[in-house]
């Protein structure tokens, strides 16, 4: 029987925690797929965060090390420098990199560390139960927003890839999202191109991927990758934001 699609190598058999219709888990696949595409399981290390993604090191068969709340690109960079030949990747919510650990990723950024940094934006809290996040959209209802982020209180939310893009440092920014076909396909792309780039030496990339939160959101998966794309791509638009190497892959 000729074997059309199997389950990475990169990923453990571990059972995912994550909540019905979370797309962490496409994530999680493809980031797995990429390392297995690249042949570089053996000498890949990935920094787990701390969110939904906290148990990222029982999914991914690669050396895994768990960092403080915002600290991965910290850690990251700490690991990579010891072990410049290594793959060195951090898995981060948007609580975790544009709260807690703003300072650690623009500054990661700013250096240039020659890291992979895999940004999941849902726009919320989640494992602590839906607060609002640096993220949460203008007007959109949270735990702690019951009527709405409102602007003129709590400011607006952040655009990662935008601000970053300002930097010299980085090599690669790209926001993608996971809620169709098309975007997933995309997001592989993507991601697999921020691995290469460290693995030729370019420099510092981030991918930040759209995700989300249906059970903080209070709806369906259904109408939760919907909303995804009414909303959070408007607000949030996809797109290469920085490639300081693309004519060269042209």
């Amino acid at each position: 029987m000729t074997v059309v699609f199997e389950k990475p190598k990169a990923l453990t058999d571990n059972e995912l925690h994550y909540c019905p219709g979370c797309t962490h888990g496409i994530i999680h696949r493809l980031v797995a797929e990429t390392i297995d595409e690249l042949g570089i399981e053996g000498k890949t290390i990935g920094i787990a965060s701390v969110g939904c993604s906290v148990l990222t090191y029982n999914y991914f068969t690669t050396d895994m090390v768990q960092a403080a709340h915002g600290r991965a690109p910290a850690v990251a960079t700490g690991v990579k420098r010891a072990n410049p030949d290594n793959i060195v990747f951090t898995y981060q919510g948007d609580g975790d990199l544009a709260a807690i650990g703003t300072a650690e990723t623009v500054h990661s950024a700013a250096r240039g560390e020659n890291i992979t940094v895999i940004f999941v934006n849902n726009a919320i809290y989640g494992m602590t139960g839906g607060q609002m996040a640096p993220t949460t959209l203008p007007g959109q209802v949270t735990q702690t927003s019951p009527y709405g982020r409102d602007v003129k209180t709590v400011g607006y939310p952040l655009r990662i890839c935008e601000m970053l893009s300002e930097l010299d440092g980085p090599a690669y920014l790209e926001r993608v999202a996971v809620n169709d076909v098309k975007s997933v396909r995309r997001a592989k792309k993507a991601i697999k191109k921020a691995f290469t780039y460290q693995t030729e030496g370019k420099g510092f990339s981030l991918i930040e991927v759209l995700s989300t939160c249906p059970t903080n959101w209070g709806m369906t998966p259904q109408d939760a990758t919907q909303w995804l794309e009414d909303n959070m791509k408007p607000y949030y638009p996809l797109g290469v934001y920085k490639d300081k190497y693309a004519k060269e892959d042209e």
